[in-house]
């Protein structure tokens, strides 16, 4: 019987493959389809933005940055945190730059877990978790969020806990579901890390877009938390800059300069001549942030109804690009990975099976991931092929 194993892949990657993101967009492009799968805008950013990077690459800034990254950038990062959270940090010893988020999220994982060390953390999850936890030789260990609201039990979550248990990773706004933690729900985490003297470790990249009034409450403003949150975010979500890849960490020092050790051995430095470009990003007046957030509420409102219509059981998202749907009233056996893979095929239209994001799949086999963060007339268009599946 042929192994399922792949050659020459390490033990701790087996089972991993390709990312579901590559395949789909892949696809996207081999078909024609409209691309409502990965999580990327098909607009540019505030000009302000693109024009400083540009300027900056005229400048003679396309060398190797400082290894922490840019001051501006760092000075920008620390100011930003100050402006809409309160928090103070130390742009010298308390915030990195990286490479995206997703380095952030590598660098912090890998320098702060030892082999068979325990990680807490909510399911469905943004793909690259589990990956950089099983790199580290450390366990996932997951608590479940469940439709319509995607809340968690305190309960199941205390009991997830262990005395091998040293982080808890939580990502608000959630993706994929679009779920914004309340402060309740906050705190009851926070108590927990406290009670265990665990570190947090926050996913926040999409801090500026939740919609309805629901506010993003940062983890690290919360009392007795400040120096135990290892916070991660990045401007290619709040900028329209995805392909720019610049992230940053924000922390006690103790704990950035642990991912620190880690992340100098993956890219060392990226993004040059983009770092003074999401300084000037980050310094832009408020109305840029609640137009932002207002702009892609839009999209929402203009894909989700369409989606109804199609005939899709469409749950609530109150942040981030994406829309979660039960696709059972139009496949039966609820096989989400089967049914994105021949959507294209079907209607010409591509989305994520949210599978992919659980540990245990049974509990998403069903669901799909939707990005609304596209012009009104793509969305537009990605509806109306959605409906001939009727």
């Amino acid at each position: 019987m042929p192994s399922s194993r792949e050659p020459f892949l390490t033990a701790k990657l087996q089972g991993f493959g390709t990312t579901i993101f590559a395949e789909m967009s892949a696809l996207a492009v081999a078909t024609g389809s409209v691309n409502l799968g990965q999580g990327f805008p098909d607009t540019d950013g505030p000009r302000e933005v693109l024009d400083a990077a540009i300027a900056a690459i005229n400048g003679g800034l396309n060398q190797y940055p400082p290894g922490l990254g840019m001051p501006v950038l760092r000075e920008a990062i620390a100011a930003h945190q100050q402006r809409f959270y309160g928090l103070t940090y130390d742009p010298n010893t308390e915030v990195l730059v990286t490479a995206g988020a997703t380095e952030a999220l590598a660098g912090a994982l890998l320098g702060l877990l030892d082999t068979g060390d325990e990680v807490v953390l909510f399911e469905p999850m943004y793909d690259s978790y589990q990956a950089c936890i099983a790199l580290a030789g450390a366990v996932a260990k997951t608590v479940t969020l469940r439709p319509p609201n995607y809340d968690f039990d305190p309960a199941e979550l205390r009991a997830a806990i262990s005395p091998k248990t040293k982080l808890i990773l939580v990502n608000t706004p959630h993706n994929p579901t679009g779920k914004v933690l309340d402060r309740a729900e906050l705190q009851s985490i926070a108590d927990l890390a406290i009670e265990h003297d665990l570190i947090v470790l926050t996913d926040e990249v999409y801090e500026h877009l939740t919609f309805d009034g629901v506010e993003h409450i940062a983890m690290a403003t919360l009392p007795g938390m400040r120096d135990r949150v290892l916070n991660i975010s990045s401007g290619g979500k709040t900028f329209n800059t995805t392909g720019w890849k610049v992230g940053w960490l924000c922390g006690p020092p103790a704990l950035v300069a642990a991912a620190r050790t880690a992340k100098q051995f993956l890219t060392y430095v990226s993004s040059g001549p983009f770092q003074p470009a999401i300084a000037v990003g980050l310094g832009l007046p408020d109305s840029y942030f609640a137009e932002f957030a207002a702009g892609m509420q839009a999209r929402r409102d203009r894909l989700m109804p369409g989606l109804e219509s199609a005939g899709f059981e469409v749950y609530p998202t109150k942040g981030t690009y994406f829309v979660t749907v039960d696709i059972r009233p139009l496949q039966p056996d609820g096989d989400g990975l089967a049914f994105c893979r021949q959507l294209p095929h079907r209607c010409g239209v591509v989305a994520i099976p949210n599978e992919v994001f659980y540990a245990n799949k049974h509990e998403g086999k069903h669901l799909v991931r939707f990005a609304f963060c596209k012009q009104f007339e793509v969305l537009d268009e990605a509806v109306a092929r959605l409906k001939t599946l009727g």
